[in-house]
């Protein structure tokens, strides 16, 4: 029974970490892709990335995207040859899961929506110099990155703050899915992470509200990959989706303020639910 803000936040905070059977059932099935892959391609070594492996992944599972990240021979290799090899990867996976309707390239990738959640899987290359190349079959070219050095980075950030940054960056993805996805999610946990540099997170409240608010300069300004590898991780965006999300992240947070203000005027049922009117229903009710 939920009765104060922290408790609140507290259960939302569970409610939205991924299950051990969710999570055996995860390491199963992107093992079997990745053995997949291997069957038709000479593969130098494959291992998870993106939010799983940065812990920020969300629930429910259904939602979620798993990434496996394949390092294929450099004989696959060519300067314009990115969907031509998309296109490799998903017939190949196409043979291994002929009932699975819905595997397609998917701009960086090849998703493969299964029933229950998503696999998408990015081949790559090793790059002269560190990290790796993944292609970009939308823009025809090679993207330098590094999802190792990112799990690095992540780590030693949600230490600083204690370990509060990751589950505050899963409430934040929370209140992204629950505006109908405005930010990539990679975008959005660099832009987190950005305005919480040499912040200290006090509680989440307050932390949330910090970040709605200080968010909304940094969408339409350069923010470099913390990896190194690019001045800009959100060089996709327009204008008018830059705006779209400033606008949405202003009304967050002024419900943010206003729930604050509840709870410090003692009105614990009507801030709870301006916390729900941000998050949706993953955050609990009162009572």
């Amino acid at each position: 029974m939920v009765t104060t803000v922290a408790e609140a936040f507290r259960q939302f905070r569970t409610n939205l970490e991924i299950t051990s059977l969710q999570e055996t059932t995860t390491s199963t099935r992107q093992s079997n892709v990745r053995d997949a892959v291997a069957s038709d391609f000479s593969v130098l070594e494959s291992f998870l990335t993106g939010s799983y492996r940065r812990n920020t992944m969300i629930a429910p599972l259904s939602t979620a995207d798993v990434d496996v990240f394949i390092v294929l021979d450099p004989k696959y290799y060519a300067i314009n040859n990115q969907s031509a090899l998309l296109s490799a990867v998903m017939g190949t996976l196409k043979k291994e899961y002929p009932k699975t309707p819905k595997i397609k390239p998917d701009g960086q990738a090849v998703t493969i929506t299964f029933t229950d959640f998503k696999v998408d899987v990015v081949p790559g290359f090793y790059r002269t110099g560190g990290g790796y190349l993944i292609p970009d079959a939308n823009m025809g070219r090679w993207i330098p990155t590094d999802p190792r050095k990112h799990v690095e980075l992540w780590t030693a950030s949600n230490k600083a703050h204690n370990g509060s940054l990751v589950p505050l960056i899963k409430m934040m993805k929370c209140w992204n899915r629950a505006n109908g996805d405005l930010f990539r999610s990679f975008h959005l946990e660099v832009l987190v992470r950005n305005v919480l540099t040499d912040v200290t997170i006090v509680d989440f409240p307050s932390g949330v509200r910090w970040v709605l608010d200080k968010m909304r300069a940094k969408v339409w300004t350069k923010i470099a990959d913390p990896a190194g590898y690019s001045d800009d991780v959100a060089s996709h965006l327009s204008k008018p989706e830059a705006d779209r999300m400033i606008a949405v992240l202003t009304n967050a947070c002024g419900s943010a303020v206003a729930a604050e203000t509840y709870t410090a005027s003692g009105y614990v049922r009507s801030a709870i639910d301006e916390w729900r009117s941000i998050f949706g229903d993953y955050f609990p009710a009162y009572g």
